[in-house]
């Protein structure tokens, strides 16, 4: 699989989230997506599946040296007390010494960001985790996330879909050579039944998912897709031998539009960028 690279990582360009998976979905699921070739598996404290992820990667002989994972700290564990062993609780739940990435969840507004990085930097000084991130972080977070970390800032993981291309932050991390990660590739269920992406899709023999999955790893960035359908997961993957051409993309290009943003939870989202 093709990989983005930022700041020395290296990071598969298509990975497999588990975001609102339940422990019997995730261990049905994995072994499926091991199968049809994904190495980048995506989670987050805050989803409570991280330790069925550990478990199912284990049961499944994954090994370890193959893998990249992604966890993410979530904001009740931002201060100084809890930071660290929430790492150390997910690393358990994994089943692994270290993570290759972890992030900040989202900026939220109890602790500066600042701290939200000295914290991230620690753990990763500790050896915790290969490389860190943000997620879910506006232009302004993001640049005083770089500016204050020690470490490079290898992505920040934002939602981004057709609907929601992201262009103004998207120039900015790659300006500061930041890699971006989407999620919500599918906008909770409106790609795939997209007529534009299906047409689309008709000429190449793919679906509206594939043609969606395409369209962000065809722009450079990293893409988490998700199934709790094992037999989906050879679909998903199945988006490298083929290339949107330029008429594609500006027919998707088209269908942005103003209210395109599907996540913004009140407390945690910043003020976003227009």
């Amino acid at each position: 699989m093709q990989t983005v690279t930022a700041h020395g990582a290296a990071v598969p360009a298509l990975g497999f989230g588990v975001f609102r998976m339940s422990d019997a979905e995730v261990e049905r699921v994995v072994p499926a997506a091991l199968e049809a070739g994904f190495r980048h598996f995506d989670t987050a404290q805050i989803y409570q599946n991280e330790a069925a992820l550990g478990r199912a990667l284990q049961a499944a002989g994954a090994r370890r040296d193959d893998l990249f994972l992604t966890t993410k700290v979530w904001v009740d564990n931002y201060s100084a007390d809890a930071f660290a062993a929430s790492v150390d609780e997910s690393l358990d739940r994994l089943k692994v010494d270290q993570v290759d990435l972890l992030l900040l969840h989202w900026p939220a507004d109890l602790v500066p960001i600042a701290e939200q990085i000295e914290r991230l930097n620690a753990v990763q000084a500790a050896g915790k985790t290969r490389f860190i991130g943000v997620s879910n972080q506006n232009i302004a977070q993001m640049r005083e996330s770089i500016e204050r970390s020690a470490a490079p800032i290898v992505t920040n993981q934002v939602e981004l879909h057709p609907y929601l291309p992201q262009h103004a932050l998207t120039a900015a991390a790659k300006e500061a050579g930041v890699a971006v990660t989407a999620y919500y590739s599918m906008a909770d269920g409106a790609v795939p039944k997209d007529e534009v992406l299906q047409r689309i899709g008709a000429r190449y023999g793919k679906s509206a998912a594939q043609v969606g999955l395409r369209w962000l790893i065809q722009q450079g960035y990293v893409a988490l897709s998700k199934t709790a359908n094992p037999a989906r997961a050879a679909e998903n993957i199945a988006i490298f031998d083929f290339a949107l051409d330029d008429a594609d993309m500006a027919a998707i290009a088209a269908l942005a539009r103003p209210d395109g943003r599907l996540v913004s939870p009140a407390g945690l989202a910043p003020a976003w960028d227009a």
